[in-house]
Formats: C-alpha cells, structure tokens, sequence
C-alpha cells in the first residue's frame, strides 16, 4: 500500500463525538500551535466525518513534528490516531497564493462529488470566520487583562507549581491541562474563582515544572495572550 507523503495538513481521527465542535477546534488550535504556525482547524458537522478532523500547519516540518509528538495524545479521553492527510488543503493553496476559487464553469453541479465538495467548502470557511471572531473579540479583552497588575511578584524560588498569567478569558481546565499534561509530572491545574486570566498549575517535583515552565511560558493561546509562567509564590 502506497504510504501518503508528507504535508501541511493533519487528518485526526478518533476524537470525542460528545464533545461540540467549537470545543474540538479551539482545544486543537492551542494543543497543535506548540508545534508550529497553524493556518486552519476544521473540525466537520457532518454524520460521515464526526470525531475527525483537519489541522493545516504552515509548513510541512512543523506538521511532522506535531504528528510525531501527539500521536495517540489523549484528547477529551480518546487517544487522537493522525496521519497526514491525501490532499492539500484550500488553507495551504491560498497561503501558496496557488488557490483559485470554482466558477460556475469550472464547478459542475449534477454530480455527487460537486454536491459535497461546497459543503466542505463552507465547513472550512466557518472555521475561518469563528476564529477570526475569537482574536476580534479577544483584542480588547488583551489590553485591559495586560493592564492588570500581577497577584504575584516575579522571580521566586523553583518549586513544583507554576502561576499562569495573562489567559484569556474562554480559556477552561480541560484546555490547560492538554497542554501542561505533555509534560512528566502534571498533577493538576487550578483555575482561581472570580478571577480570569490566572491559574495555578502543579508538578511533582520542581524540576519537572522548571522544564514545563521553559517550554510554555510566552506561548501564545491566541494571537493575543502570549501566557506567562512564573513560579508560584510559596
């Protein structure tokens, strides 16, 4: 059996069916940008394509290392299964200034193929408006968050948790344990009540935070939260 090159974009499969679909792209779009630019999330509605999904990366080695790294990942209790997918996306045709829209002419209407293709099509473009909306929003939510001052001061000790700063505001446990969980150690995150844009994540030792800390701390959840990590104040 021919084996399908690498590319761009990631097909992933055996994702929680009970989980929305919003909640499957945004938890993705922060798990797969560690690894690399992504340009698109489309996560489908339709029955043939529930618990999968597309991840479009900008180039191809950030792809294989997110394919390498997060192979069998356990995302929302089932383990992802990824490959590359067949073909290239529309993301990656029009990052490559190679993609040109179906005409009436060019796009026939009587078949099956052409019924589903529109379909897919406005899939990926939802994808595209919803997150789009998301940064929009989280614009003016990113200046008066980094206008805050710190609950804690800079420049503790080393010790086994962390305290995140400048989180947007639909971030969710289950979203920052994705991401910490990567990394040995993880015991939990704890989310502060009343209080967004902070929470407090433990390791089980310090130097399994340390190590985490120096992966995470200005990664970016949206193009507008670059996440700080400091030690925790003991």
């Amino acid at each position: 059996m021919t084996s399908i090159p690498p590319n761009q974009t990631l097909y992933i499969r055996n994702l929680n069916e009970k989980v929305q679909k919003e909640d499957v792209r945004r938890n993705l779009y922060y798990l797969f940008s560690q690894h690399g630019h992504v340009l698109d999330v489309v996560a489908l509605k339709t029955m043939k394509m529930r618990g999968q999904a597309f991840v479009v990366f900008r180039d191809i080695s950030s792809a294989t290392t997110a394919i390498r790294a997060l192979q069998e990942f356990p995302f929302f209790d089932k383990n992802m299964k990824i490959s590359f997918a067949k073909t290239k996306s529309n993301a990656v045709r029009f990052h490559e200034g190679v993609y040109t829209a179906p005409t009436k002419e060019t796009a026939p209407s009587t078949t099956l193929a052409a019924q589903k293709r529109p379909r897919e099509d406005e899939e990926e473009s939802e994808a595209k408006r919803t997150r789009s909306d998301q940064q929009s929003s989280q614009e003016d939510e990113a200046e008066s968050a980094n206008a805050q001052p710190s609950d804690q001061p800079q420049g503790n000790p080393p010790n086994q948790i962390l305290f995140l700063t400048n989180l947007p505001t639909s971030v969710s446990e289950d979203m920052l344990a994705m991401l910490f969980q990567q990394y040995p150690g993880f015991k939990e995150i704890r989310l502060v009540p009343g209080k967004s844009g902070i929470a407090f994540v433990e390791y089980e030792s310090d130097a399994q935070a340390e190590t985490a800390k120096g992966v995470l701390n200005g990664f970016k959840l949206t193009p507008t939260h670059p996440m700080g990590v400091e030690y925790a104040k003991r």
